[in-house]
Formats: structure tokens, sequence, C-alpha cells
């Protein structure tokens, strides 16, 4: 699917997302920017730190899932409305440089607008999985979505 709008989406709909490599500076350098926690910026203190060695911001991997979603087309561009919210956002496991991580979904939810015809709230269940296809993250986002405009 490429460039959907809400009316593209059927719930139980399911897909994935290309991978993206996380680098060292990758994890530190987001670290820098907006974690700056040991266990995120400093390899040696990190090999002492509760997780045995270097890993990524939780935020980074959000931020990393999404950009994904967004880049393999799943939401067209002036598809989007923005979202009134996350629900239960988990992060499974420590992300760690060299991971290769990827976005699988699910829809969820549809839920047309009564007020304003033209969109709707789409809700989905996401999981980011690294390279040996172990979860690291888990989240129930909602987006506010256009329909399909009548010219597309």
């Amino acid at each position: 699917m490429r460039h959907a709008y809400f009316d593209d989406f059927k719930v139980g709909q399911r897909f994935k997302t290309a991978g993206k490599t996380l680098t060292e500076a990758d994890v530190i350098g987001f670290a820098e920017r907006y974690d700056p926690q040991y266990f995120h910026l400093d390899v040696e203190a990190a090999k002492d730190g509760p997780f045995g060695g270097l890993i990524a911001s939780g935020l980074h991997t959000l931020v990393t899932g999404y950009r994904m979603l967004f880049q393999a087309g799943y939401v067209a561009p002036d598809a989007s409305l923005g979202s009134p919210g996350i629900d239960e956002l988990r992060w499974v496991k420590p992300v760690r440089p060299g991971d290769t991580l990827h976005m699988r979904g699910e829809v969820i939810e549809l839920k047309p607008s009564s007020s304003k015809p033209d969109r709707g709230v789409a809700r989905f269940f996401l999981e980011v999985v690294n390279q040996r296809n172990e979860v690291v993250m888990t989240l129930r986002p909602m987006w506010l979505l256009k329909k399909r405009p009548a010219s597309a």
C-alpha cells in the first residue's frame, strides 16, 4: 500500500516497513540532543550500567519507527491531520548499536468522524522488531486521517 488515506485502510490489515540499522554514532548523536543519560552516551560507562552496554533511547526507537512508517508511504503526505495520542507505549527490549529495526503493524479500529465527513480516526497496533525478529517496542497510536479526495 502506498500513500493511504483513511478509507484505504481495513480493520485487520497488516503491514511491514523496510529496515533501518542504528549505528553507534546515531545512538550517541540522538542522546546528545534529546536524552543525555550515560547508558545512551558513554560506551565505557554504559558497560557497567543496567544494560551492560550502550543502548538507544526509547524515544530514538519511537521516532525511527515513525520515520520508517512514513517513508514506506503507509500514510499519504497530505492525509495526516496529526495524532490525538499514543496508548500503551512499551519499550520491551533494549536497542543496541548495529541493530536493524523495522516496524510492523495492524489496523485495529477505523472510526469515521460524525462531525467532519472528510476524515476519520485510525487506530493501529505497532511493533518495532530487530533483526532477530525480537519485539523491542509496542504501541497503539491513533491518527486523524483525511479520506481520499474525490479527484484522487
